[in-house]
Parts: C-alpha cells; sequence; structure tokens
C-alpha cells in the first residue's frame, strides 16, 4: 500500500513519542505469557488433547484440560469454555440467566451496559444511552422495550435492573451505589470494564479492587460479576485474581477477542466460583447435564494455541490503539483513552464529528485488512444495536475483534471505535490506511508535525 510521506512522517514522529511506553507493556505481556505456559504446564497439555471426540462429548478430554487452563490462569475454581457460546453477549447474559431468578435484580456499576446486552436486560436503549440512570420492572410487564426484542430477556422473566453510571473522572459513583445496594432484591451486581460505545475510560484493576471492596463491606451476599470482553491480559492480573480484594465471583469473555489470540474459531468462557460457574453450565445445557457434556468440535487446539498467543497479541493491539490514538491527537481529534491514560481495553476511540468520516475512516481500515479488502463496509441495522452501524473488518476469523477492525454507530458526536491487530505492524498500517482514505476525501484537517 501507498501512503503520503507527509502521513509517514507523522505516524514516525508519533511513534517516537510513544516508544517509552511500549517497554512497560511488553513487561506484562512477558509476565502473563508465563502465568499461561505454567497452565499448559501444570495441567500436563499433551498433544492427545487436540483429538476429536464425538456425540455426547463425556470423553473430550480436550475440552476438560482446556478448562482446567482458562481456570487456572484466570485464578479461579473453575471455568467453562465453550464452542457453543456464540459471543461475548451470550456468555455475559449465560451469567445473568444462570444466577438470577424472578424477584431479583441486577445492578450495573458502570453506567448502561453496551448496546447488544440491553435487550438481554429488557431496558431501553434509548433511555440508558444518554448515561442516566434506569430502571426495568421486576414483573416485566411495563416497559419501553420494544417487545419483540424483549422476549427472554431479564424483564420477561420478572428480573429487575437498576444502574450507577460513572463520575465524570470514570471512577465509580460508590454513593450512588450503596443507595441501590440497600434494596435487598439486588442479587448481582455487575461492571464492564471495556468503554463500549462511550467516552468513558475503561475501568482498571485499581478501581475494579475498589468496588469490590466496598460492596462486600455493605453486601457480602451480592454475587459480583464482570464483563471483561476486551480486557484479558491488559494487566497482569483479572478481574477474578484473589489479590483483588477477593476478586469478582464469576466473569465472562469471547474467544474472539483477546483470549482467543486471533487463533480460536468461536465461542466464549465463564470463569469463577465453581457453584455459580456450574449454574451457569446449567442455563447453556440444562439442569442435570450442564457442563458435562458438549463438543469442542475439533477446537481443542487453536483455542489453546491462541491463548499461548494472546499476551503478545493484545499487547500489540495496545501499541496499535496507542499510536491510533497519538496520530488523531496530534491532528487536533478528542481521543479517548488519551495518549497517557491508563488503558484497561483495547479500544480507541476517536471523535470524528460526522458520518462521512465515520465511514471513511472505516473504509480505510477495511482496505488494510488481509480478507476482503476489496470490500466497502456500509451502515447496516445490525442485530441488537439501536442505530445503524458501520464496520470493517476483513479478519480470517469473522467479527474476531483483536484481528484488526473499527466500528461506530451512526449517531452524533460520530466516534469511531479502532481496536485489534494481530501484529502491531498491521494496526500501524490500518492507521495510515485510514489517514490516507480520510486525506484523500479531503476530511483530515492540515498536518502538523
Amino acid at each position: 500500500m501507498k501512503f503520503d510521506s507527509e502521513l509517514r512522517d507523522l505516524v514516525a514522529a508519533c511513534e517516537a513519542d510513544i516508544r517509552p511506553r511500549f517497554r512497560a507493556l511488553e513487561d506484562v505481556s512477558e509476565r502473563n505469557l508465563a502465568k499461561v505456559l505454567d497452565a499448559f504446564r501444570e495441567n500436563r497439555l499433551s498433544d492427545t488433547h487436540f483429538a476429536w471426540a464425538t456425540g455426547y462429548g463425556y470423553d473430550d478430554a480436550g475440552r476438560e484440560v482446556t478448562e482446567r487452563i482458562f481456570a487456572q490462569v484466570f485464578g479461579t475454581e473453575a471455568a467453562l469454555v465453550r464452542t457453543q457460546i456464540v459471543n461475548g453477549t451470550h456468555a455475559i447474559a449465560l451469567c445473568f440467566s444462570g444466577l438470577l431468578r424472578p424477584g431479583d435484580k441486577l445492578l450495573y456499576c458502570t453506567g448502561a451496559p453496551y448496546d447488544t446486552l440491553r435487550s438481554v436486560v429488557g431496558i431501553d436503549a434509548q433511555k440508558t444511552a444518554t448515561g442516566t440512570r434506569a430502571d426495568a420492572p421486576a414483573n416485566g410487564s411495563d416497559h419501553d422495550c420494544d417487545k419483540a426484542l424483549n422476549q427472554g430477556s431479564l424483564a420477561d422473566f420478572g428480573i429487575g435492573y437498576a444502574q450507577a453510571d460513572l463520575l465524570p473522572d470514570g471512577g465509580f459513583d460508590f454513593a450512588a451505589i450503596g443507595a441501590a445496594l440497600e434494596d435487598p432484591a439486588v442479587k448481582m451486581a455487575g461492571i464492564q470494564r471495556a468503554t463500549g460505545y462511550s467516552e468513558r475510560p475503561a475501568v482498571t484493576l485499581g478501581r475494579v479492587a475498589e468496588w469490590i471492596r466496598f460492596v462486600r463491606a455493605r453486601r457480602p451476599d451480592v454475587i459480583l460479576m464482570a464483563d471483561n470482553c476486551y480486557g484479558e491480559f491488559l494487566e497482569a492480573m483479572e478481574p477474578t485474581d484473589a489479590a483483588l480484594s477477593g476478586g469478582v465471583d464469576i466473569m465472562a469473555g469471547s474467544l474472539i477477542k483477546n483470549p482467543g489470540g486471533g487463533l480460536a474459531l468461536s465461542g466464549g468462557y465463564v470463569a469463577g466460583r465453581r457453584p455459580y460457574v456450574e449454574q451457569v453450565a446449567y442455563r447453556l445445557t440444562c439442569p442435570g447435564i450442564g457442563g458435562e457434556c458438549g463438543l469442542t468440535f475439533g477446537q481443542t487446539r487453536t483455542i489453546l494455541q491462541g491463548l499461548f498467543l494472546a499476551p503478545r497479541t493484545v499487547t500489540d493491539a495496545v501499541k496499535g490503539a496507542i499510536l491510533c490514538g497519538r496520530a488523531f491527537e496530534r491532528l487536533g481529534y478528542s481521543v479517548f483513552p488519551g495518549t497517557d491514560d491508563p488503558r484497561s481495553d483495547i479500544v480507541q476511540t476517536i471523535r470524528l464529528g460526522n458520518a462521512e468520516a465515520l465511514v471513511c475512516f472505516c473504509e480505510g481500515i477495511m482496505a488494510a485488512s488481509p480478507v476482503d479488502s476489496f470490500v466497502t463496509p456500509v451502515p447496516w441495522a445490525m442485530p441488537g444495536y439501536e442505530d445503524e452501524v458501520v464496520m470493517a473488518s476483513g479478519a480470517f476469523v469473522t467479527g474476531s475483534s483483536i484481528e484488526l477492525s473499527a466500528d461506530g454507530p451512526l449517531r452524533p458526536p460520530y466516534n469511531v471505535y479502532f481496536q485489534g491487530g494481530l501484529t502491531y505492524e498491521h494496526a500501524k498500517i490500518g492507521v495510515l490506511s485510514a489517514l490516507q482514505r480520510l486525506k484523500d476525501r479531503g476530511l483530515l484537517p492540515p498536518l502538523s508535525l
């Protein structure tokens, strides 16, 4: 691909600015790889675990060792790692439906959940998109969510919902959380580490530890849940780590994001305290069977090889995100997080200001993709989203957001969310391609080095 020399000079200057940050990221990557290797060795992983099983999967030894490895890596008693989990939203929804019962209430402590989860909960996405407090009725009979989308939601089963928004600096609003916890119906308190389609900071593990201490001091009976999508291997610990005030009780994520390392073909995971993971397994299959059945369909090798590569892949993705943020920051755009801000997910947000620039940016990322580079991304009504979304993801695994991708909803302020890149070099080329496409359309401000 050919890029204007002034764009290459801009990116080179940005690399010089940010290079000092890379060493700390590489230290984290090394510590996480050591943790993964320890889990492989101590669970005696063998190539025999890569063999196929058939039928019910009673004898799927590869599945069993994979789940032991994930549990050890995440510092939990048990894990459920399954190809039958279709995405991160599904994994999180299983935690909700497996652990909550009619009359219970879910408290979200990081504001409204990601768009696709709002129909799972049964709340009106339009009301929560602005960050206002929202409540879904416990009887599930009087809410504004589209009834067709609400079939089988938490609200439909009489499970209530409340949220406490984050403070402007991204910290927890402990006054609001404390007030909400006074409701004895609250059985689960959840957090979303990643920014989602918002401009708030990702939730760092230091803040997670503060939240755990606060909730446990007031309501030790409440189950603590973390949506860990985009957050795995950003730091040397995970939300379940006992060193974080005992860790959360359960967390969930997608294998085609960080922990799959770009090799896992599909699937999701749930990890946490054994009784809770078992309850979630009963929801995934059925009561009485739980995690005892379920084939891996020959994916054990790609799942575990992806996990082996994940610490390095995530580090390169974060490097690419920092580069992207710095380049657009130097051009005068508002970016979240800023170049020097702490990071707890792989997402870089850029406020582009108009729909044309948003689509154009995604066209540039698509043109730099290894798969379907000739395809032009166009906005469309994706299932689970309130607005049309434009998405660029020319990936080897469809929808894999640890691979280079960019997306955003067509709504003000027209933010684009850049993430992934299996290598830093590919993320860098993606940044250059997006800049070139914007420049060619006359949508970039004057370059300033």
